[in-house]
């Protein structure tokens, strides 16, 4: 998997591309923890995410916590939306 981090002041965008699986996760919550405290509002940009384990779920969820709600997930497929919804996720995150 590749991220692509954008960060401008208290923002950040992580772009996603490929698989985001158990391994792909502990890259990804590398990235996220390498954030620090500035970072007030997330953005993950999902055009270019073709998959998303219950591994990755589960950090988006970390996420959102971390970021207080001020989380948002952007340019998801179908796919991925549709396994949002099976999850529940789509009831407590900000997608766009």
């Amino acid at each position: 998997m590749t991220i692509t981090k954008e960060i401008s002041g208290s923002s950040a965008v992580l772009k996603l591309e490929g698989w985001l699986d158990t391994p792909a996760s502990a890259e990804l919550k590398k990235e996220l923890d390498a954030l620090g405290s500035e970072v007030k509002e997330l953005t993950f940009d999902m055009e270019k995410l073709e998959y998303i384990s219950s591994a990755g779920l589960r950090l988006v969820v970390v996420a959102h916590k971390q970021m207080n709600g001020a989380l948002t997930v952007k340019n998801a497929s179908v796919e991925i939306l549709d396994v949002f919804r099976m999850t529940g996720f789509d009831k407590r995150l900000n997608i766009v």
